[in-house]
């Protein structure tokens, strides 16, 4: 399953006519449902059913877009992507498979039942091929109707977000408002929004992992792992702010250089907007470092915190931990 996702996403990142780009897609919808619905568990087919239900109408809608493009225009390429209608559908198909307002429910239900190396595939890789069809055809696409939805994107991600206990839930909030991030800036400057998506990966794939290690999925269990691995909860608090945004952390350039070209294009309001709708995700992120770092579950009996723990420690956490921060 892991060769078809990387044959999949390569397919589709390095193709230049629609119907192989589509297949790449269908190749990695098909390899991702297993990994989805491993656990047998009622909530894990739940998802893999809902996650293939959305994919397969996303990717209908994207072969509608190229046909009725060649249609009118007699041109299979992606970049020759020109006709109106064409550019609407292909913007909703893309929204559907990334997750963006108004299609994100799938979203925070599927990354709920899987588990989480699933999850961190499903926010990253499985984003990776519609997101380059995104930057291939930015230049015909609706700036307006592609502003709309990065505000409501941000907006939802961060308020759906605040309430939510089960941290995979809030991992997907916070995932469909960096996506309004990007997508804001995808007409104006694309190279931006690889930029942002690149580092996006950097510190979810930083943050799965960790969760990985200490074997966590709720804020509850959360605030019982300062005494597991206290150097990696050390690390999750950076993590967690980078994600947010703040400014000496990796996370704050691609939103200063976001908020830099909005201003340049005068759109003022609308880079204040999203600017203001961040914090919203600052909250959620602050709160989930807040019960990883800060809180200390009652004990009775003290003891010393072990900051050298006998496990092998896992040097792609380390690494990522590190460039993420």
């Amino acid at each position: 399953f892991a060769t078809s996702l990387i044959l999949g996403t390569s397919i589709t990142i390095s193709s230049n006519h629609w119907i192989m780009a589509w297949a790449g897609l269908e190749i990695n919808t098909l390899a991702i449902l297993p990994l989805i619905a491993q656990s047998h568990h009622p909530r894990a087919i739940e998802a893999a059913t809902k996650y293939f239900l959305t994919q397969a109408a996303a990717s209908a809608l994207m072969l509608f877009s190229s046909m009725t493009n060649a249609w009118h225009t007699g041109q299979w390429d992606i970049a020759q992507l020109t006709h109106p209608t064409s550019c609407l559908i292909l913007t909703s198909a893309i929204a559907m498979k990334l997750g963006l307002v108004p299609f994100h429910f799938w979203f925070p239900e599927v990354l709920q039942g899987s588990p989480l190396t699933t999850g961190l595939l499903l926010s990253t890789v499985m984003k990776f091929p519609p997101m380059t069809l995104f930057y291939m055809t930015s230049h015909s696409l609706n700036p307006t109707l592609l502003t709309c939805m990065a505000i409501s994107s941000a907006a939802l991600g961060g308020w759906m977000g605040l309430n939510q206990t089960q941290i995979r839930k809030i991992l997907a909030f916070s995932s469909i408002a960096h996506l309004g991030w990007m997508t804001i800036i995808i007409t104006y400057n694309p190279k931006l929004t690889l930029l942002n998506f690149y580092l996006y990966i950097l510190m979810t794939a930083t943050a799965f992992l960790t969760l990985n290690t200490i074997k966590t999925t709720k804020l509850s269990t959360l605030m019982t792992t300062w005494t597991k691995a206290p150097s990696l909860n050390a690390m999750l608090l950076l993590i967690l702010l980078s994600l947010a945004g703040l400014p000496p952390l990796t996370g704050f350039i691609p939103k200063w250089l976001i908020i830099q070209e909005l201003t340049k294009q005068s759109m003022a309001p609308v880079a204040t907007m999203i600017s203001l709708l961040s914090l919203l995700g600052l909250f959620f992120y602050l709160r989930l470092a807040y019960c990883a770092t800060i809180t200390l579950p009652p004990h009775t009996t003290n003891h010393m915190k072990q900051w050298h723990t006998n496990k092998p420690t896992n040097t792609s956490i380390a690494i990522l931990a590190t460039v993420s921060t």
